[in-house]
């Protein structure tokens, strides 16, 4: 396993905010970017749509896939680009009712059934001799329930909205311009809308459910890339999944299920800022673990506020001690429970309030035990502020400076509004693309997602779906059952939502073999969550991924 550290040791330094205008509020949610956004959830809108659909289906015509291609132009590293965009969506049929009811007097009607309108936008370079040998990358975000916006428009695609990074986004009208981070260059891209997000819905009598859940979703994005590398005639070329936060979950599964089930092997596997399972992702549900694993990025945090009351000479050096210390002294204080000793709790609490710039009572009152979203509303308390959960380098003001927890996550408020507006006129001026139904950035389907898993390598009669997702077993078995998978880590130090030590800790707990676990290279960013909101981090994730493809891609 490779690691390569990208960021600066340098503490950062708060940018002044005490002239804005607080317009919008958003809560915190427990994993990812759980939010309301001012508009319909795609739950809602599937369910409204779904029940004028099933009222007019003896009327309205079948549903059909739809695509519109524009050309276009793009100057990158001095070379002229020329590219098609192509967005629209294919239609997914319902292969398991046609299977379960093949010797019916249905099964020719079951056949043609359509389940799913499932949205992309694809990049393909022009004048390529052979499509078919030219690598293509299948990307997404994660949620569950987040569009591609924010990969499509910050980082991936020829075009990006223009943000500051660490602050708040320029005011209306929104910016947009060439992209000089787009790996377009070495590979098509393909952003894909999960159900539930974009202009993909639930067709017919088929249900969200049938989509909303950590298999369901595995299968149906898998049946999308099918389809799409069938029709595409890319059946030969080199295929790489790329996918964001709750993509970690989505990418492995997939890595296993195109090749398992589909007989589709994948080049590389791109993940950033990836979570992978609650028992080491989720701090504050009454699992240990993950607060020795959230320690660090506390550390961090506070040294980048200058909040700690020993300024570290080597942030590298620190962040090391306060890893050691989480292993060797925090977690077995941890797994004690009310057994551990008084002057041992003191002693732990002194040392853990050292480390994250709050106090040992804060640590005492919290048994030991503090959640992420209680850190954040502390560390800036007496500034009348709180710290970004998604990128703990964005500040704002405390809507409650008594409140335990976050009031909203200042990261959101910086960059959401620019992202939905800037991709919505994207969408018309320049892909020429208009649909009745409005483009869903974000729907909130974390609270009705179905988290259980059938996990490779557990006996179905005895588990047939483990209720916890963890989806390393799927990885580890992707990695083994295949040796030209490659796969490529990019995070941040200052992600709260998936934090760089529960990274390692998941990564290091991979059952692999030394050759396996060679195949594996991670680059860590003095950034947050979306680490290519950084212009700099943003010109290092292009080397990274560029390289990282044409390394692989003919193996």
């Amino acid at each position: 396993m490779h690691y390569a550290d990208g960021k600066d040791s340098s503490a950062g330094q708060v940018t002044s905010i005490a002239s804005r205008v607080l317009a919008m509020s958003f809560m915190a949610g427990v994993a990812y970017m759980s939010l309301a956004i001012g508009m319909t959830s795609a739950a809602e809108t599937t369910e409204t749509a779904t029940t004028v659909e099933k009222s007019t289906a003896e009327a309205a015509p079948p549903p059909a896939p739809r695509s519109q291609s524009t050309r276009h132009q793009l100057t990158l590293d001095g070379k002229l680009l020329n590219y098609t965009a192509t967005v629209g969506w294919l239609i997914l049929k319902d292969d398991k009712k046609r299977k379960e009811s093949k010797d019916s007097k249905e099964s020719k009607n079951s056949e043609e059934k359509p389940i799913a309108r499932f949205g992309y936008t694809a990049y393909t370079l022009d004048g390529v001799k052979d499509p078919s040998h030219r690598p293509v990358t299948f990307a997404f975000n994660g949620g569950p329930g987040s569009s591609s916006i924010w990969l499509h428009m910050a980082v991936l695609g020829p075009k990006r909205v223009v943000v500051n990074d660490g602050g708040y986004a320029p005011p209306p009208p929104v910016q947009l311009v060439d992209n000089e981070f787009t790996i377009l260059d070495a590979t098509d891209i393909v952003l894909i809308d999960p159900v539930g997000t974009g202009f993909s819905k639930p067709l017919g009598d088929a249900e969200g459910k049938e989509f909303w859940g950590v298999d369901q979703d595995i299968e149906s994005v898998g049946a999308f890339i099918q389809r799409y590398v069938t029709d595409n005639g890319r059946w030969g070329s080199p295929k790489y999944v790329l996918g964001e936060s709750y993509g970690g979950i989505r990418g492995a599964g997939l890595a296993n299920y195109l090749q398992s089930r589909l007989g589709m092997n994948l080049n590389g596997l791109i993940l950033v800022s990836p979570y992978f399972t609650f028992e080491a992702g989720s701090d504050g549900i009454g699992v240990d673990l993950p607060h020795a694993l959230y320690l660090p990025t506390f550390a961090a945090t506070a040294a980048y506020y200058d909040a700690l009351a020993e300024k570290p000479a080597s942030l590298d050096a620190f962040l090391a001690e306060v890893e050691r210390f989480a292993y060797d002294e925090y977690v077995p204080a941890l797994l004690k429970g009310n057994s551990i000793p008084g002057e041992e709790r003191q002693a732990i609490a002194a040392k853990l309030a050292r480390y994250t710039g709050t106090t040992a009572e804060f640590w005492q009152r919290a048994d030991l035990r503090v959640s992420h979203v209680q850190f954040l509303q502390e560390l800036l308390r007496a500034r009348g502020l709180i710290a970004g959960r998604i990128d703990a380098r964005f500040a704002g003001p405390s809507l409650n400076p008594l409140n335990d927890v976050m009031d909203y996550d200042p990261f959101i408020p910086a960059v959401l509004p620019a992202f939905t507006a800037g991709f919505r006129a994207y969408l018309r001026s320049d892909l020429k693309f208009e649909a009745e139904d409005e483009y869903a950035a974000y729907g909130n389907l974390f609270k009705i997602w179905d988290w259980s898993h059938a996990q490779p390598g557990v006996d179905p009669e005895d588990y047939p779906k483990v209720p916890s997702p963890n989806l390393l077993p799927d990885l580890a078995t992707a990695l083994t059952m295949n040796p030209g998978l490659h796969l490529l880590v990019e995070q941040g130090l200052y992600d709260l939502a998936t934090p760089s030590f529960a990274l390692k800790y998941n990564l290091d707990h991979l059952r692999l073999s030394p050759e396996a676990r060679q195949r594996i290279h991670v680059n860590l960013h003095a950034a947050g969550h979306m680490m290519y909101l950084n212009a700099a981090v943003a010109h290092q994730f292009r080397e990274h991924v560029v390289g990282f493809i044409r390394d692989t891609d003919r193996l």
